[in-house]
């Protein structure tokens, strides 16, 4: 059982990053995933992490669902599963400086793509791309949000149609996260999922979801952009930093 603080500290911490996830998409899930990691194992972090965020994508494309873009979410999980399936054929499982490291990454690389560059998920073969290389990523990071993103520049979908669609394609990401990495935990005598946790951040990931629906709604477009993007290159900088002290370290 764990201590009744640290129980408390994941839920708040829950609440806070869903209720960001609620607004940007992917900044929460980013926040949720490296203090998880600080506070876990990899694959017990990994799970919790899967299990949160696939109820807060899951009430959020619930939420917008009449915005959502059916024909790339299905495109994204065929994607997904092919990454899967190649990452279950060995059974890898990152060290916690290779998931910092990446995690901190992934913003950087993401924006570091020309928008003339940029992929676009609307476009044939493009949103299968997003599905293997974002699932590769999150089996390794935990988190694919500011990849995932970089295919949805050039897209021409509103924002609300932008955060329905990267929040169903991210319930199917986050659900086979979760199935991997539980069926690791399944079969290790060293880690275990906490119940009370697991509830306790599925019932605050709801709730912050909900809070942010209305702070969405009054956001413009530009809005939604710029702070979505500082927030993401503030927290990969951290993670960064964190994740190469601790490969420095040994």
């Amino acid at each position: 059982m764990l201590p009744l603080t640290l129980v408390a500290g994941i839920g708040l911490t829950a609440l806070v990053t869903s209720f960001l996830s609620g607004l940007f998409g992917m900044a929460g899930g980013m926040v949720l995933m490296g203090i998880l990691l600080a506070l876990m194992p990899v694959s017990s972090a990994m799970l919790l992490h899967g299990i949160t965020q696939m109820t807060s994508n899951g009430w959020r494309a619930w939420l917008w669902r009449q915005h959502v873009a059916w024909g790339i979410v299905a495109r994204f999980f065929f994607g997904g599963a092919v990454a899967v399936a190649a990452f279950a054929l060995v059974g890898y499982v990152p060290g916690k400086a290779v998931s910092l490291i990446v995690l901190g990454l992934s913003p950087f690389i993401a924006f570091a793509v020309p928008e003339r560059w940029a992929p676009n998920v609307t476009r044939r073969g493009h949103a299968s791309l997003a599905g293997l290389l974002c699932m590769g990523i999150q089996l390794i990071a935990g988190i694919s949000g500011p990849l995932l993103d970089v295919f949805f520049v050039k897209s021409g979908l509103t924002r609300q149609s932008i955060v329905a669609t990267k929040a169903t394609v991210q319930v199917f990401g986050h659900l086979f996260k979760a199935v991997y990495f539980g069926s690791m935990i399944a079969g290790s005598t060293s880690e275990s999922m906490d119940i009370v946790v697991t509830l306790l951040s599925v019932g605050m990931a709801v709730l912050g979801t909900n809070l942010s629906r209305r702070v969405l709604d009054a956001m413009t477009d530009t809005q939604f952009r710029a702070w979505s993007q500082r927030i993401v290159l503030l927290t990969g900088s951290v993670y960064l930093g964190q994740g190469m002290l601790l490969l420095v370290a040994g």
